[in-house]
Order: structure tokens, then sequence, then C-alpha cells
């Protein structure tokens, strides 16, 4: 990335600024603006989340709003309410109160002297779930939006279950993320000796948040609020959603963009949960560039061209040999003007004897199995592009699942959109679910995940009315696999691999399920031919960034990820350490470091040995002062009830300050 140090405007930085509430809470504002901001007023450009502006996000945002200042802009990042620096409690993910605050932010933004009235709004993740729902409540401020990696559906696809499934690998760890987050103190450098007070009372009112997951294990009206999806048509400003096919949240784009009657763009890299200019895979692009034509058009109704080129561009990816870490993933840009696309069609294949056909059926019911344990080599729900977190070789579990293979495909096939199975299945128990892998097999035989999808059985007709089987009766379903792009080339073959189990992604059924296939199944690949159109693209430019946050690194980050098995008692675990090490902010002279660690066990004959722990730890010092926060919380099941429990942990110095343990079970539906 080019380090970009001279700007069109001098900039000047406020460290934290108070937007006082209606209700006497204050938020917390980090802002960048333009030295003459004040007597030359800009549109302003809002990132608003619960990651702590002066310390959790404080490098990633030194790469992106200081450069949006220096090109003309209010870049303001705000801690909502409970956490960083601001006031309150954060009771849950996307509260009312979140909303309701927000709009609030917006009129304050705008009535700054140094803001002319005009709101953009970005961000990445939570940022952008919330760019989405806050433009659905159409404040009169804002006038265009950024999402990034993002979903407009709560229930199908985000932390906590998709497919109907309880999402094993993420539900409890990324809750533990949040429990360890919003127990942490503001910085005394804001609050002063307010910090403390303010400290107790996180640490005595934040609630782990997997309880409350957990009691809406069906699409009830707890995940329809805040899913935009609800009513596209409540989004009146333009949108530009971002996303990358190696992140989680890559379904919510077609979705989206077919949903949505406000103007709109949508661009898909290769990327996994990251921003377009640090993308990981490669190649990265000058998104902080390409981010201005659009602020530009709609915040200052500067003509740049932006509406003039197709309306979503995507990254075609080529096969790529299987890997736990890609650096790079080849392809190339293609475009459609519209979606869905007239220039995608279904491509059908069958379900016969081990191949998939292009006339043919299964003429027999077949019945399989699969060991709990598959599923321990598919990565990381959401990658963060690091080593380790994309599918490793998917052979083994081809083996221990259903498969059907194509010959070697004759000349290039290319997809875009979403592959889908329909099927008739039957189960020989009330509860089961189904998991479909389609990958690509190389002439040598290796087996690259290309994409997959998960659908509990109980939900085959609805996610709000659950219905459990009847064992031995065939229904028809359709599971719908995640959204891809992908170049298979001649000489490869494309697998569909079926299995009833899929761990740590999918908490497994209560007892070990049989699932006998009806003859009729079909495979549909969403094939699109090459277009001459996608060689005259417009290149994007190379990543540029403000100067990097100056830090010193005390201790270097590194990840670790192993999957042990007992060949002697068959239980199987899989173990992930993120540790981000230790940095110094020179500035202030804040220091800072975390942990994470998650630990997915099974044994692979028994359901009921499923257990996830994680493992959270933040530190903060500044001289004398420092605070430890750590979490420890472990989520089993049996055959009727979810078991979680959850440890917090907090320390001043060398003094215990809080320690107390949550327990809870819950009935499993």
């Amino acid at each position: 990335m080019n380090i970009k140090t001279q700007f069109p405007h001098p900039i000047r930085e406020i460290e934290n600024a108070w937007v006082p509430l209606a209700d006497g809470t204050r938020l917390a504002a980090r802002i960048w603006l333009p030295q003459d901001a004040e007597r030359n007023p800009v549109p302003a450009l809002l990132e608003y989340l619960p990651y702590r502006k002066s310390d959790g996000t404080a490098v990633r945002d030194a790469i992106r709003h200081p450069y949006l200042a220096g090109h003309g802009y209010a870049a303001i990042r705000v801690d909502m309410r409970g956490s960083g620096d601001a006031d309150g409690i954060l009771l849950d993910e996307y509260l009312q109160q979140e909303q309701d605050d927000a709009l609030e932010l917006l009129a304050w933004i705008a009535e700054q002297n140094w803001c002319n009235g005009r709101i953009g709004m970005f961000g990445k993740s939570w940022g952008g779930f919330n760019s989405l729902q806050i433009a659905a409540r159409h404040p009169p401020q804002l006038k265009a939006i950024i999402p990034m990696h993002f979903t407009d559906d709560r229930y199908a696809d985000d932390v906590h279950y998709m497919g109907g499934c309880v999402l094993g690998s993420q539900m409890l760890a990324w809750a533990s993320t949040m429990f360890v987050y919003n127990a942490l103190p503001p910085d005394p450098r804001w609050v002063g000796d307010r910090w403390r007070a303010m400290w107790q009372k996180r640490l005595a009112e934040t609630p782990p948040y997997v309880e409350e997951w957990l009691r809406h294990q069906r699409r009830d009206a707890y995940w329809q609020h805040g899913s935009v999806c609800e009513d596209y048509s409540a989004i009146q400003c333009p949108v530009y959603a971002i996303g990358g096919w190696a992140d989680a949240y890559t379904n919510a784009m077609p979705r989206l963009l077919a949903g949505l009657t406000a103007p709109k763009k949508g661009l898909i890299g290769p990327w996994a949960h990251n921003f377009p200019e640090d993308g990981r895979p490669d190649p990265a692009i000058g998104f902080l560039q390409e981010s201005l034509r659009w602020w530009d058009y709609w915040l200052k109704e500067i003509e740049t061209g932006i509406m003039d080129e197709p309306m979503l561009r995507v990254w075609l990816m080529e096969s790529a040999r299987p890997s736990t870490h890609h650096p790079i993933w080849p392809g190339r840009w293609v475009a459609e003007s519209a979606w869905p696309s007239p220039h995608i069609t279904p491509h059908r294949l069958f379900l016969q004897d081990g191949d998939l056909v292009e006339n043919g059926r299964t003429t027999a019911p077949i019945s399989f199995t699969s060991p709990q344990t598959v599923g321990l080599t598919a990565g990381e729900w959401c990658p963060q592009g690091a080593p380790g977190d994309f599918a490793a070789d998917q052979r083994e579990e081809d083996a221990r699942s259903l498969t059907f293979t194509t010959p070697p495909l004759p000349e290039r096939m290319e997809i875009l959109g979403y592959p889908e199975v329909t099927l008739t299945i039957s189960a020989d128990q009330p509860q089961a679910l189904l998991a479909a892998r389609l990958c690509d097999i190389h002439p040598d035989g290796a087996s690259t995940l290309v994409s997959w999808g998960l659908l509990n059985l109980t939900r085959r007709k609805s996610h709000e009315k659950p219905m459990l089987l009847e064992p031995g009766q065939p229904y028809s379903i359709t599971l719908r696999l995640n959204a891809t792009a992908y170049s298979l080339p001649a000489g490869h073959r494309w697998r569909l691999a079926l299995s009833p189990t899929w761990w740590p992604h999918a908490w497994p059924a209560p007892v070990p399920v049989t699932l006998t296939l009806h003859p009729g199944g079909e495979l549909h690949l969403p094939v699109r031919l090459p277009r001459t159109e996608d060689d005259t693209l417009r290149p994007f430019a190379p990543p540029e960034s403000a100067p990097l946050y100056p830090l010193d690194v005390l201790r270097p980050a590194q990840n670790r990820r192993e999957l042990h098995r007992d060949l002697i008692t068959g239980m199987a675990t899989l173990e992930i350490e993120v540790d981000d090490g230790r940095i110094r902010f020179r500035d202030n002279g804040l220091e800072q470091e975390s942990i994470n660690r998650d630990s997915f066990t099974i044994h692979e004959d028994d359901p009921l040995t499923a257990v996830a722990i994680s493992e959270r730890m933040v530190g903060l010092q500044r001289g004398d002062w420092h605070i430890r926060v750590q979490t420890l919380s472990h989520m089993s099941a049996d055959l009727t009830h979810f078991h979680v429990s959850n440890t917090l942990h907090a320390t001043e110095g060398a003094d215990l300050v809080f320690d107390r343990t949550w327990n809870f079970s819950i009935a499993r539906l």
C-alpha cells in the first residue's frame, strides 16, 4: 500500500469530542477535519462502532479517516453507547437504542460549523450492518452509504445461525469477543476520575450476549429487527455495497442488489473480512480513491462517472490449489449491469450413482451417514485472510460424505451466483441437518472447497415455524449454497458432497443421523458465459492510505490453528489462537494487548460430546494504570438443552476487582 503524505487539504484532528444525547448520555467521537472546515464547511463521513476508537480501531482508523479528511471531508469515528469512551451499557447488537442514538448523532454532526449538513456513512461488518439499518430510518442528513461485509438478514447468515443451524464455530466465540470488549473501561485521558465508576458499572451490567441469541432459535421478531430485507424500500439513499468471496457475508450482496429500489452499486473482490484497500487475498485495490468517487458524486455533486459504470463488479476467481492460506487468488474482474443478471443461466446436473450427469437420475434410494468430525478442515467461517483461515484439501471430508462428481470438463465453465441443490430426502431421526459442499476436483484428485451451505431440516419449510421430521418420510428440499464466482478449467471436475454433519460450523443434531437420498436430486450451477465487455472495465488504482499510526510493537502478532485427533479415543479437537500481540501508541503511551483462544471438541460417533470453549484476554496499560479483563466461556448440549457458562474476571494492577460466572440452560428447538 502506498503511503500518501500530501493531501489536497491540510488536516487537523480532534482526538475526543463529546456528542450529547437527549437522555444525558454522551457518545465519544474522534474527528479529522480539513483545517479550514469552519470557514468552508464540508460533507461529513461517519463510522459508528462499538470497537473503541482510542485503542481498538485506532490503527485501522488512521489508514482511512485522515485520508478522507485530506480530500475534503469531515471524517468521524464514534464510539456508540456503552463502548469505548462513551457513557452507558451496550446490551446487545443492533438495538433500537443504537439506531435512535444514531439519528441524534447525525443531527448533531449536521449542526456543527464544520459540516455543510450532508452526511455519508460507511463501515465494515457492524458498521456495514448499521449503515443499512440507519439508512432504513431515512434520516434527512444521510445522503449515501457504503456498507461493507454485512448481512441484510440477521438470522440467515450472521454469527448466530445459518440455514437454521446453530453456528457452533461462531455463536459462542463472537459473544465472547463482545463480552470482553464491553467489560473494558473507558480511557481516563477523556473521562477523568469517572473511569473507575464507569468500569464497575460495565462489569456488573454487561450481559453475555449468547444467552439472548440462544433464546431465539427461530426467525422471530428479534431477528427481523435490524434485518433490512424486511423492507428494502425503506432504504432511500444511494448504496455502494462491498463484499469479498472469502468473507462470510457475501450472500447478502445479491439479495440486497435485487431488492433495493434506491440508486445502487456492488463490488465483490476475492477478499476476506477486510477493507478492499487492505484486501486479502490480493489483489487489493485503491478503494479509498474509489470511495471518493462515490462520495464526491453524491455528497459534492461532482460528476465522477461512477454511476455510468456497471452496477455490479466482481472478481471471477480462477481455480486454485487447496491451501489454508491464499495470499493471492488469481482471477479477473467482470461486471453486470443488472442483478439478477440476464446473462446467467442455471446449468442442471443430475445426481446418479455417484456421478453428476447432464442426463439421467438415480433410480434407487441411497442411505448415508458421516462421522461427527466432518467439517474440521473447513477453515474459518469468517476468514481474515491470515494463514490457516482457508479450507484445507477436502479429499478427507469427501471420503466421509456422499459424493457426486462430473466427468472431466471438456471446456471451461464459469459460475456467478448461488449454486443450489434440490433433493428428496428422509431421515431416521426427528431432528437432522444437511451440509452440502461444492468442490473443484483437480486432475490429481486434490479437492478445493468452492462453496458450501447448511439446512436444519426441521426448517425445511419455514425458519419461523420449524416442524420435526417424521422418520422415514421423504421431503423435498432446496438448499442454497453460498454465493460465489469461480472458473473451473477444462479437465477439472465438479463434486457435490453431502453429509448430515458439519462440525464446528453446524452444532450437531442430538443423535447420529442416517439420511436417505431419494431419486431425482439436482445440482443447479449459475453459469455465466465470458463477455467482451469485461475486457474494457476501468482498472482500479493501487491502494493508498494516510501514514500509519505511530506505534511500537512490543510483542508481534501470531496465529495458531491445530487439529488434534486421538486415534484411541476417537476424540478430535480443533484449537485456534489469535494473538494480536502487544503494541504501544507513541503519542499517548497506551499499551494494548489481546489474545483469543477457541477450541472445538467432538467424538467422531457421539454428537453429545460437542464442546465449544472460548477464552479472551485484553490488557491496557499506561504507566501505573494497568487493566486486564479475561473471559472464559463454555458451551455444550445434551439431548434436550444447551448448557452455557460465562466467567468474567477483571484486575487493576495486582488487585482483583471483579469475578463472576453466569450459568444457564436453554431448550433445543
